[in-house]
């Protein structure tokens, strides 16, 4: 399974913001729009990620405020990427390994979507749901092995 079977299933509605941008201002979009990051473009680049765990280290180190703090500050701004042609494991070994729960999806510099790990995970469990149903059919339509044809 690829990343680009996620995209289709989970759409391609992006949400941005600057690294200009207060924090406070993307805050209120990851609320609004309940998600739990944001991709950081500038002049039509990927240039960083906003998740909720920068966020809240921001918070903690201004002593519970986020004040006039800007996105570029408190973004990642080496987040880990991928392409529709990833496979889902290396996805799942990246995010595991940084502790990543979303990751941009790239076609060179164009941005194509972000996967977070609940996805990923849904995707594997769906996968694992229809292989048992397959499997189940399978053993159901068995021919049976217990009243041969014993006639002579």
């Amino acid at each position: 399974m690829k990343v680009s079977d996620i995209l289709r299933v989970k759409g391609n509605t992006l949400f941005t913001v600057t690294p200009d941008e207060e924090l406070a201002g993307a805050v209120s979009i990851m609320s609004e729009k309940d998600i739990g990051s944001l991709v950081v473009m500038h002049h039509g680049d990927l240039v960083g990620m906003l998740t909720f765990r920068e966020v809240i280290q921001t918070v903690v180190k201004n002593g519970g405020a986020l004040g006039k703090t800007l996105v570029r500050s408190a973004m990642d701004d080496a987040p880990l990427t991928c392409t529709a042609e990833t496979e889902l494991d290396e996805v799942r070994r990246m995010m595991l390994e940084r502790h990543a729960r979303y990751m941009p999806v790239m076609d060179k510099r164009m941005l194509m979507g972000v996967i977070s790990f609940y996805d990923v995970a849904k995707a594997v469990v769906d996968s694992q749901n229809f292989e048992n149903k397959m499997l189940k059919a399978y053993i159901r339509d068995w021919p049976g092995g217990e009243e041969e044809d014993n006639r002579g």
